[in-house]
């Protein structure tokens, strides 16, 4: 079988691992934080700096930002090793950190929310590359199951820590904390990416690369699909058919061989991570609205269902690690996407019915949350070990890509749904997480033809897997 792109790092002693991981999951905690932090600071940025009209950009930008950037640096990373795009991608991210907060105007706050999406998209794309580079198969599993943990605390803590720092020093500062925070991590894990990159082999161009007009278009259609979701109308239909030729001229470039047939192995993999990433968090994003609006709810229950949700990520990412769990990497991503699909299945039913509990979202968005974190984790490692020679920084970026326009086509067809239905009733919300569990159940169909991929943590083999490239 064809090993990851990069030679596992042999000579990097225990106390450099240990200070490696270290700096890579405070470097997660930062993006993440500031991925759902922000949210909480919004509001009164937008009141201070006016044009409110502007409000969804500084989110759809941050986006499509890290879709740029992950497609770029893929190629990048599998040219000259993943530690100097890890080192320029946290420089861009921290500069648009300071920006965003200096922004004296909502045009440049959307400006530096793009600048740390293109930062945030190569930090997270190196650090898979580096996991693959310094650790083998059978710790990989455990080193995502912290990776997952470091993306789903800010869940938790950034919210209320977001909501303290705008209430008492101003929202700039929801950007400018995490700046040092960011150069302490940095600190940390240089000295063992040195070790990273001084053992790095290099791999002649990938044969397959990605062009860069295919990840600058795909990122144009992903926006202009969302912004024509939002218009309806016949110029919200123009600009849907101009985003759907950009996106179907550009985004089998960015993807593995086979995509647009399915093709098993990383194509099927890809196409699972996109249909889970976007059907759990395009309904995600209704599920407050419809438990406060639909069920009368508190904001603070509401959020406990979200909650909930995330703990049942952080179970299923955990279980996932574990030696006893003696399936292959693809049929637990099979489960995950079971479970997602059942748990979205079950807020639809209650939004139909109209039921008042609160447990029955809570039960439901657990169930989803435990398939995320079963299948995210797992859909990373089965990257790792089907991608070619060379080529891991390429198949790094289509999986992170797919799930980025997998959450801004999901998104943008929930929120086209509920503004062409929005009524004083539960239909609407019905009808959007019906949506949803369509794409849900497209993820089914696309987890079943991934084809065997071994479980190095559990000493599992794949029997036989094609590899691609």
């Amino acid at each position: 079988m064809s090993q990851p792109s990069a030679a596992p790092v042999k000579d990097v002693p225990v106390r450099g691992r240990g200070a490696l991981l270290t700096g890579l999951l405070a470097s997660i905690v930062c993006v993440a934080f500031e991925s759902v932090a922000v949210a909480t600071a919004m509001p009164e940025a937008a009141q201070e700096l006016g044009q409110v009209g502007l409000y969804a950009w500084p989110f759809t930008l941050f986006v499509l930002g890290m879709v740029f950037s992950t497609a770029v640096t893929g190629r990048l990373s599998d040219r000259i090793g993943p530690v100097k795009p890890l080192i320029l991608g946290g420089l861009l991210f921290a500069i648009g950190l300071v920006a965003a907060g200096a922004a004296q105007s909502m045009l440049v706050l959307v400006a530096a929310r793009f600048l740390q999406g293109i930062g945030g998209g190569a930090m997270n794309l190196c650090l898979m590359v580096v996991v693959a580079s310094a650790w083998d198969e059978a710790e990989r599993a455990q080193i995502m199951t912290w990776f997952s943990f470091c993306w789903v605390m800010p869940a938790f803590l950034g919210p209320p820590i977001s909501a303290a720092i705008t209430h008492h020093v101003g929202w700039k500062w929801v950007f400018w904390s995490i700046v040092p925070a960011l150069v302490l991590a940095g600190g940390v894990a240089l000295r063992p990416l040195r070790e990273v990159q001084r053992n790095w082999r290099p791999h002649e161009e990938s044969a397959n690369p990605v062009p860069l007009w295919a990840a600058a278009c795909a990122a144009i259609g992903a926006a202009l699909l969302q912004a024509g979701g939002q218009l309806l109308g016949a110029r919200g239909a123009v600009l849907a058919i101009v985003a759907l030729v950009l996106l179907f001229a550009s985004v089998p470039r960015i993807m593995p061989p086979g995509f647009l047939r399915l093709r098993p192995g990383l194509s099927a993999v890809v196409w699972s991570r996109a249909a889970q990433a976007g059907s759990f968090f395009a309904a995600e994003s209704f599920l407050p609205l419809s438990l406060v609006t639909q069920r009368d709810l508190t904001l603070f229950q509401a959020g406990l269902a979200l909650t909930i949700g995330s703990v049942g990520w952080t179970l299923g990412s955990w279980i996932q690690s574990r030696s006893w769990l003696r399936l292959r990497r693809d049929q637990i991503i099979g489960v995950g996407m079971t479970c997602t699909l059942a748990g979205i299945a079950l807020i639809t039913l209650s939004a139909w019915t109209g039921h008042r509990f609160l447990a029955v979202a809570a039960v439901g968005w657990s169930i989803a949350g435990f398939g995320m974190g079963l299948g995210i984790a797992s859909g990373s490692l089965a990257v790792m070990e089907l991608s070619p020679a060379g080529q891991l920084g390429r198949s790094t970026s289509s999986l992170q890509s797919a799930e980025g326009l997998g959450n801004s086509i999901a998104g943008g067809l929930a929120g086209t749904i509920f503004h062409t239905l929005h009524v004083d009733g539960h239909d609407t919300f019905g009808w959007v997480f019906v949506a949803m569990t369509v794409v849900a159940l497209f993820g089914m169909v696309t987890a079943s033809r991934i084809g065997p991929v071994r479980n190095a943590s559990a000493g599992l083999s794949s029997g036989h897997v094609k590899m691609e490239g």
